[in-house]
């Protein structure tokens, strides 16, 4: 394998790993709050604030992975 096939490989990687573990804990995390509203749904502002935040922040991980890749590619 050349240099460049193997940076390529490393990207795709950071994308796919990246984007599937923020994937699964947003489908959790959703669940979980959907689950929460069901029980109080008196609390269903407190709840969807502090589910906003959370899904921001695990996006945020696949903001990163999709950088790295950048940074990966740019090196081909």
């Amino acid at each position: 394998m050349t240099d460049s096939a193997i940076i390529a490989l490393a990207a795709a990687l950071a994308i796919a790993f990246s984007t599937l573990g923020p994937a699964i804990g947003q489908g959790l995390t959703a669940k979980a709050a959907m689950e929460g509203i069901a029980r109080q749904p008196e609390a269903s502002k407190d709840i969807r604030s502090n589910l906003i935040v959370s899904l921001a922040l695990m996006e945020a991980l696949t903001i990163y992975g999709l950088l790295i890749a950048f940074m990966l590619i740019s090196k081909i």
